[in-house]
């Protein structure tokens, strides 16, 4: 049972249930979550800035420099200079790819574990509500 009336505590506490569902199901590939969701964010954006990036993550760039770092160290992710010579882009190594094809299906698995464990009207309505909670900021 949770004591607290503390909307925060709550919301981190779910947070580290969830980020610990999804890394079981991802440990297959060799993946945590938040190296997933990079991978498939830079996937589905193509080359992209760490600016672009971050801003599509809601990251700040220096946590995500250092996702990148470990990223770039596992050869998952290619960091070259970008048009501009300030910025850098991040792009997918082949590697990164094919972990995706075998990753994907390990997410998707622990998404329906999800959608079964609350039913899929009460995903939508934790989607709408984390929506208003980021809207916050």
């Amino acid at each position: 049972m949770i004591h607290t009336k503390c909307a925060c505590v709550r919301v981190r506490r779910a947070s580290r249930s969830l980020t610990d569902l999804y890394d079981e199901a991802l440990r297959p590939a060799g993946l945590k979550i938040t190296q997933f969701s990079v991978l498939r964010t830079v996937a589905r954006m193509g080359p992209v800035s760490i600016s672009g990036l971050a801003g599509e993550m809601a990251l700040d760039r220096s946590t995500l420099g250092r996702n990148l770092g470990l990223l770039k160290r596992q050869g998952l992710v290619g960091l070259s200079e970008g048009i501009d010579l300030r910025e850098r882009t991040v792009t997918l190594t082949p590697r990164a790819r094919r972990l995706l094809e075998r990753a994907i299906p390990l997410w998707e698995q622990a998404q329906r574990r999800v959608e079964q464990c609350l039913g899929g009207g009460e995903v939508a309505t934790l989607f709408a509500l984390l929506a208003k909670i980021e809207a916050m900021r």
